[in-house]
């Protein structure tokens, strides 16, 4: 059985390097074209673009929120903002309210009806040929747009942009380890969609062709996450998702360990459930990366990751339970003058040794998010705290969602 256990190991720690190595050198064989100019004087188009912000509860960030869409770089008679309240409690309308003099913005209230009823709400009512969404609780940069819709400009084929998100101001540890999580997928999201693999498009503001709605139809409940099963929809259509990484939006993450696992239960559970509901795509050659390569590294990571750090604690708390066994015999004995550095006792086992490559690589892989995210390439405590912390934080809701799954238990929204 603890050989089963040691090739189950092997297996999870192999592949999970060799899905690292795979996304490094498939950076590194397109970096030009990572590193292609997108900026907004490129532009010779500019069409017209709806905005909607759905609100449920955000009456501390809307007005940020709004503000940051009216400061964008782009002609104010090609832009429309819907701020449609889904049935708040609390005084969202009312901050909605302050902008009802503004050209550029629409108001409107309705029933709670959940997010992608908004979003329905919001495109039934555009008649825009790009439209987007900007979650209330996130801020664009200036010229964000701009270097969206340089895409769709460059590319007729282009059916959907998505931006690189990152952390706003983050202040506790939870947020720091967001921080550098973030700026992990500002890399891998811009190195999917060079394998056209997007598998999600993001709420905070990603930018559709009007066309994708007409033809492949409005959003979907899609288990609280209409943004993956709106990606697999186009994925499974052959429709291009493209990423533009220097379009930066800035989201508020959550700021306790209990907030930040129900989002990312939500998150997880919602991506099974969609992979579930599009089980047709994997293995079809029809679809490319998404189906050889995405779908099932994604599947199997969620169950590596469970199996590697359930291995991990019920090894720790057998050594714990051997040396309080040691010690209740002989008594506690330690003697720091006597120990000295012998390399001879070095671990140099298969499995640690793939597991200090994987370490080294992901160090340098979030080294390169850094310089992608426009940040300060350096090694810093968020850096620190998100790889002591993280792995053993996230098999917790890896776990909760394969539970919930399993025994079709639905995952709340809060």
């Amino acid at each position: 059985m603890q050989n089963i256990s040691n090739i189950i190991v092997y297996v999870f720690s192999f592949l999970s390097l060799y899905f690292e190595i795979f996304l490094l050198i498939t950076y590194i064989e397109k970096r030009k074209s990572i590193g292609e100019k997108a900026d907004s004087e490129e532009l010779n188009y500019f069409p017209t673009t709806t905005i909607m912000v759905p609100c449920f509860n955000e009456e501390k960030t809307l007005e940020k929120t709004v503000n940051s869409l009216l400061n964008l770089d782009y002609p104010k008679d090609k832009i429309e903002i819907f701020i449609v309240d889904d049935g708040s409690t609390d005084g969202t309308y009312e901050v909605a309210k302050k902008f009802s003099n503004n050209p550029q913005i629409k108001i409107f209230k309705k029933e709670n009806g959940g997010k992608h009823t908004v979003l329905n709400f919001g495109i039934k009512n555009s008649r825009s040929e790009l439209i987007g969404c900007l979650d209330a609780d996130s801020f664009v940069d200036k010229y964000a747009l701009k270097r969206i819709v340089y895409f769709f400009n460059k590319d007729k084929n282009t059916m959907a942009v998505v931006p690189a998100i990152k952390i706003h101001e983050p202040k506790n540890i939870i947020q720091k380890i967001q921080n550098v999580e973030y700026n992990l997928g500002v890399f891998k999201r811009k190195v999917l969609s060079l394998l056209d693999a997007l598998y999600v498009t993001p709420g905070p503001f990603s930018i559709f062709r009007r066309e994708v709605f007409e033809t492949l139809g409005y959003y979907k409940h899609a288990h609280l996450t209409e943004d993956f099963e709106m990606a697999m929809r186009m994925q499974a259509s052959h429709y291009k998702i493209d990423n533009s990484h220097k379009s930066f939006v800035y989201t508020v993450a959550p700021n306790s360990l209990k907030k930040l696992y129900k989002q990312r239960l939500r998150w997880t559970y919602g991506f099974i459930k969609n992979a579930i509901d599009y089980r047709f795509m994997f293995f079809k050659k029809e679809y490319g990366n998404m189906s050889f390569f995405l779908l099932p590294t994604a599947i199997f990571s969620i169950i590596s990751a469970i199996y590697l750090v359930t291995v991990f604690i019920v090894e720790m708390i057998g050594k714990i339970s051997d040396k309080i066994l040691e010690i209740q015999v002989v008594g506690f004995k330690f003697d720091l003058s006597k120990w000295n550095f012998d390399p001879f006792y070095l671990n140099t086992e298969t499995i640690s040794i793939l597991a200090l490559m994987a370490g080294i690589l992901s160090i340098y892989i979030i080294l390169i998010s850094q310089k992608i995210a426009d940040d300060k390439v350096k090694i810093k405590l968020d850096l620190v705290y998100f790889l002591i912390v993280y792995p053993f934080i996230a098999p917790i809701w890896l776990f909760k969602a394969v539970y919930n799954t399993v025994l079709s238990k639905k995952t709340l929204w809060r």
